[in-house]
């Protein structure tokens, strides 16, 4: 399978996994052959990247390592409940919640048993989903990340779903913010971005009384904008002052944030986002933090259509463990533009002087081919 950005796909591809909404039903199916309207839809819904099948490459397989069951009942329950506190935001006097915790921890038990059964794994949230709301998205998003980097820390399984709790309902702050605000699509006046950040310290009002919320699932909402250099909020902290876990937090949202569609700019790729993210390391974030997200993440993801500075042209076939950043490419056209009959693979760990050069942005055109099996020019 390829996966390709949706403005380089055209009528006649094939999707090789579901699309699914909100309420985890599937929208399009695999094998559903796409036209311009199908296209257009996916582009307007907020789908940045889609798998298309390919004959050169079914062999090429992004295996998911969370369940649907698991992300469908984590997105259900974050919009329940972030709906929830949203109706109850006019009502006077101290509103509890006394299911949140409850209803939580049966999803951070599903996500750490999916999770923990893929260890080796490296994460690739390219999940087939309409983004109706970035909201409920990021933050299983971020708990999904949180959790995975818990796992290979060592953390208890105790300490795992305090974690996962707080990366969960880490914005459950933004209920309170003006929807008028967070769905801006220009820069926020001074007043505004007061008010966003303001999302912060009503998250841990929010979950601060709740009995079955661990309070530092509470700071974590608290802290997940502060920096280790103090230039975050609320509270400017520094180093060692900030919580281990909201460190963890503030780290993957950051990198989610920058990965996902937002209505202001367009996402980047994995990595010019862990590019940013190690050009803040000294200052921002934790060093050895961001070492050990960046080698549980794939830089580059399984599928994706790159371009060498050899001139060759194709997708990331297999993933490096050892080495992140240099993954095995199946070559699918040579320097020359000439479309190969039979494909060959390049290791870039062994080859050093070959570099990816383009990802994502290579012109795909039918030129007389099978019309599931798109070109690249």
């Amino acid at each position: 399978m390829l996966l390709m950005p949706i403005n380089m796909c055209h009528p006649g591809m094939r999707l090789a996994k579901n699309i699914y909404n909100d309420d985890g039903m599937v929208l399009l199916a695999v094998n559903v052959e796409l036209t311009q309207r199908l296209i257009d839809r996916l582009f307007s819904y907020g789908i940045d990247y889609i798998y298309i099948e390919d004959s050169r490459t079914d062999d090429v397989i992004q295996e998911d390592i969370i369940q649907d069951e698991t992300r469908t009942r984590a997105v259900i329950e974050i919009r329940n409940t972030f709906k929830k506190v949203m109706e109850d935001s006019n009502k006077r006097g101290a509103v509890s919640y006394y299911d949140i915790g409850r209803n939580f921890r049966d999803v951070m038990r599903m996500i750490i048993d999916d999770l923990s059964a893929h260890q080796g794994a490296m994460v690739m949230l390219n999940n087939m989903n309409i983004k109706d709301n970035y909201l409920f998205q990021h933050s299983v998003n971020v708990s999904i990340y949180a959790i995975m980097l818990g796992i290979s820390y060592g953390y208890s399984r105790e300490n795992l779903e305090t974690l996962g709790l707080g990366a969960l309902l880490h914005d459950i702050g933004k209920t309170k913010v003006p929807l008028g605000i967070l769905r801006k699509p220009s820069q926020l006046t001074p007043e505004e971005f007061t008010e966003m950040k303001n999302h912060t310290n009503y998250g841990f009002q929010i979950l601060k009384e709740e009995p079955n919320i661990p309070l530092i699932s509470a700071h974590c909402a608290l802290q997940h904008h502060e920096r280790v250099n103090g230039s975050g909020y609320p509270r400017g902290l520094q180093g060692s002052d900030i919580n281990e876990f909201a460190k963890w937090i503030g780290l993957v949202d950051s990198y989610d944030a920058m990965t996902t569609t937002r209505v202001y700019r367009r996402p980047l790729l994995p990595h010019e986002a862990m590019e940013q993210l190690f050009a803040g390391s000294t200052t921002m974030y934790d060093q050895s933090q961001i070492a050990l997200f960046r080698d549980k993440i794939a830089i580059y993801p399984l599928g994706i259509t790159v371009r060498l500075n050899t001139g060759e042209y194709g997708i990331v076939s297999k993933l490096n463990m050892a080495v992140p950043q240099r993954p095995i490419v199946r070559i699918l056209q040579d320097e020359a533009g000439t479309v190969l009959k039979e494909p060959y693979e390049i290791d870039l760990s062994k080859r050093l002087s070959v570099l990816i050069s383009e990802i994502g942005e290579i012109k795909v055109d039918d030129l007389g081919t099978d019309p599931h099996i798109p070109t690249l020019l």
